[in-house]
């Protein structure tokens, strides 16, 4: 980091981490000029700040006694190059945003912490095992210091170990190491680590690659052939193998470009271990961190470690949640988007983006292939391969020998009930007889509710009184292990009354189920059953996940209880039924988008069951058996469903055929909320492009007030993209000088509406 050197001034135009869509200028007086894609530290109000160098110029608007100088350039970290720094304009343009609050928050925290620059880049201390060390520590070490033996083999393993690395086997690592310098068996080297860009290839025997089905090297053909901007829609069955498509793709790409970087994206972390497992083994000639992960869910020190080896070259392969899209990959060659149907996809706080879509956009900026793969494609992504914008590849069967798709068997409940057939607890009786008779096979079995917690509601039936988020106008969860109440939308929580608080009445009971519930009457339903759940409340401790599935992967589970983290992705080989409840709710639901979500989630937890080549069977309990979803459920005929929606949404000009963008207001009061959005669709009216777009009335949210915050919207449709971004660019002037609400928010291209 440089100190200030003077030189003739020069000027600095910096992206901020700010609303105002502008760069603002500095006088920059360091030496030597420095190159855009820089980050600096500048004066910004009352406080310094991180910004990013846009632009360098030798002129201002601004007279230059009236410009702040920049404190410090963080010249250690290459500039972030031109593509990436296009990725970031683009989205700031296309999510109306201003660049600074695209480009800085895509950036490591240690990134935009100038204190920590110091630290960041100091040359890196690695320690190399010396001949001497090699013979001698074997016989030098006691028997039962294991930390010290994991030390001394991670330095036989590898030419250089890391301090920090170090630190991490051994909690008196450097002091060890310091004794094993002084005795002459270990050495200290220091300085940048540089990029070996002439690695080996990620393969050398093709021969040990699986054998794959015809329409699998099909695809990977497809694929590896692309010699410019190609996106692949790959269309596959659960159980087909997409997967092994991806890491075909990859090898070929990586055996051809030995410094050819790929960016892997899944929609939650809980799938991040089992494909990080899988390229590792299948890639393990590459060195340790040329697979990295990224995702909210790590450390800090680890985010910003993998986030440098990607901007530097080292990581050739890069896994990640959405977040990763805006990754620094200079020698980016490949983007796959698995399960690209997944609603996770769209950021739904601050720059509400869609990673799916930025990943088109960024494939098409760098002239890739890029690969969409779902057994249930978005409606979108279909459509855009029926228009032939997109290359479907298909996988029909799965791809084990003798594995076919369960069969689907929907339990009619209200027959259930006209014939007297007891239920228990929610559970019917032909689910529990199948559950048991998996259990006498030792098979395993997978129940799916997508609701977490005890019961939904806490109520009394002698007065009606519901226990009621006192923040929000929504119900609070009874979670029954932990006896608390919960509200999912603040997090606040209280301890379940001993009776009614309205009327004294002590019988007050729990309505409806989740998983808790579930659980509880499974493990006294399936007798001698292992019942496991797994959802966001059993989940909370990192690594917590991991760790569950791996027992289900070792045969320690009868029964998965669990939400839609169980749902998608994972291969569970022993799992031969799958029982679905309560999935009638989301039949009826004012979101246009509901009953597409329902088939996907209903599709992609049915694929669970039967992918070994034992028989599978799914289980549906439903009160609407002669629905049309579930009939196509039943044939596992997304083509059919997917293009009888499509339809629908034609007639009835939904998206895809129409774009939309909403503009959330949040209040003090909800009246304060709707007079902002009313004054915000007056000041639309007379702008451009607006004549073509059609703007609803205000409404409020469907939970109106969370954390004693009321909210509304509006919602804008227009036939065409670009008249809809015309108007929403011309319209943000006018928002911003509307007063009377505490937050506002343009989202284009909205899931939840």
């Amino acid at each position: 980091m440089r100190a200030a050197q003077r030189m003739n001034a020069v000027f600095v135009r910096v992206a901020l981490d700010h609303p105002l869509p502008t760069l603002f200028d500095y006088r920059y007086e360091l030496a030597p000029v420095p190159a855009p894609g820089l980050l600096v530290r500048v004066p910004f109000g009352r406080r310094d700040v991180v910004g990013l160098i846009c632009e360098v110029t030798s002129q201002s608007d601004v007279p230059a006694d009236k410009l702040r100088a920049v404190a410090a350039i963080c010249d250690s970290c290459a500039p972030l190059s031109d593509e990436w720094r296009a990725l970031a304009a683009f989205a700031a343009e296309y999510y109306q945003r201003g660049l600074g609050e695209v480009a800085l928050p895509a950036l490591p925290q240690a990134l935009r912490d100038p204190s920590r620059w110091a630290r960041l880049f100091a040359p890196e201390e690695r320690y190399r095992l010396l001949p001497a060390g090699r013979a001698a520590l074997p016989d030098a070490l006691p028997a039962r210091a294991s930390a010290l033996r994991r030390l001394a083999d991670a330095l036989a393993a590898q030419p250089a170990l890391a301090a920090a690395e170090a630190r991490a086997l051994h909690p008196k690592a450097s002091a060890t190491l310091d004794e094993w310098r002084s005795l002459g068996w270990v050495a200290l080297e220091t300085g940048p680590e540089t990029p070996d860009l002439a690695q080996p290839p990620a393969l050398t025997d093709d021969a040990l690659l699986p054998h794959l089905t015809p329409e699998q090297q099909q695809a990977v053909d497809s694929i590896t052939a692309a010699r410019d901007f190609a996106p692949f829609l790959l269309h596959g069955v659960t159980g087909s193998g997409k997967t092994e498509v991806y890491l075909h793709a990859l090898a070929g790409l990586l055996n051809a470009r030995p410094d050819a970087q790929a960016l892997v994206l899944v929609p939650e972390i809980n799938l991040t271990p089992q494909f990080e497992a899988a390229f590792r083994t299948r890639f393990a000639a590459l060195p340790e961190n040329a697979i990295v992960t990224m995702h909210s869910g790590l450390a800090e020190g680890e985010r910003v470690r993998n986030w440098l080896a990607a901007h530097t070259g080292r990581a050739r392969i890069v896994l990640g949640t959405r977040l990763a899209i805006l990754a620094s990959l200079p020698k980016l060659a490949l983007i796959v988007v698995d399960e690209e149907h997944d609603p996770a996809y769209k950021q739904q706080e601050g720059l509400r983006y869609s990673a799916r879509d930025l990943a088109i956009y960024r494939a098409k900026q760098l002239a890739i292939p890029v690969v969409l793969g779902s057994a249930t494609p978005s409606l979108e992504s279909w459509w855009q391969a029926d228009q032939g914008r997109y290359t479907r590849l298909t996988l029909s069967r799965r791809a084990v020998a003798d594995a076919v798709l369960p069969s689907v068997k929907l339990i009619d409940l209200e027959e259930e009930r006209r014939r007297g057939r007891a239920s228990i607890e929610g559970l019917s009786g032909p689910l529990v007889t199948a559950l048991k008779a998996r259990l006498e096979r030792s098979e395993q079995s997978l129940v799916f509710l997508n609701r977490r917690g005890y019961a939904p509601i806490l109520s009394c039936d002698a007065c009606g009184w519901v226990a009621g988020c006192p923040r929000c106008s929504a119900y609070v969860v009874l979670h029954k292990p932990e006896r608390t109440l919960r509200c999912h939308h603040c997090g606040w929580e209280s301890r379940i009354p001993k009776s009614c608080p309205d009327c004294g009445n002590v019988d007050i009971a729990p309505m409806g189920r989740g998983t808790q519930r579930v659980e509880e009457t499974l493990a006294s339903a399936v007798p001698g059953a292992r019942v496991l759940r797994i959802d966001a409340d059993s989940t909370r401790r990192k690594g917590s996940a991991q760790a569950l599935f791996s027992d289900v992967h070792a045969g320690e589970v009868d029964i998965l209880v669990g939400t839609q983290m169980i749902a998608k992705g994972h291969d569970f080989q022993r799992v031969t039924l799958v029982g679905v409840l309560n999935a009638d709710t989301a039949l009826f639901s004012h979101d246009f988008r509901a009953s597409e979500r329902l088939f996907a989630q209903l599709m992609q937890v049915s694929g669970r069951a039967g992918r070994s080549g034992l028989p599978g069977e799914v289980m549906i309990q439903t009160r609407y058996p002669r629905h049309a979803l579930y009939h196509a459920l039943a044939r596992h005929d997304y083509v059919g469903f997917a293009n009888s929606t499509l339809a629908e949404r034609r007639d009835a000009q939904l998206p895809p055929f129409v774009y939309q963008a909403l503009l959330r207001a949040e209040g003090r009061t909800l009246e304060a909320a709707l007079a902002f959005l009313q004054q915000a669709a007056a000041a639309l009216a007379p702008l451009p492009g607006a004549d073509r777009v059609t703007v609803y009335d205000a409404v409020p949210l469907t939970v109106v007030k969370v954390f004693n915050v009321h909210r509304a919207q509006l919602l804008l449709e227009c036939a065409s993209r670009a008249a809809l971004q015309t108007a929403l660019r011309a319209w943000q002037p006018a928002l911003r000088s509307l007063k009377g609400v505490l937050r506002w928010a343009v989202e284009v291209d909205p899931l939840d509406i």
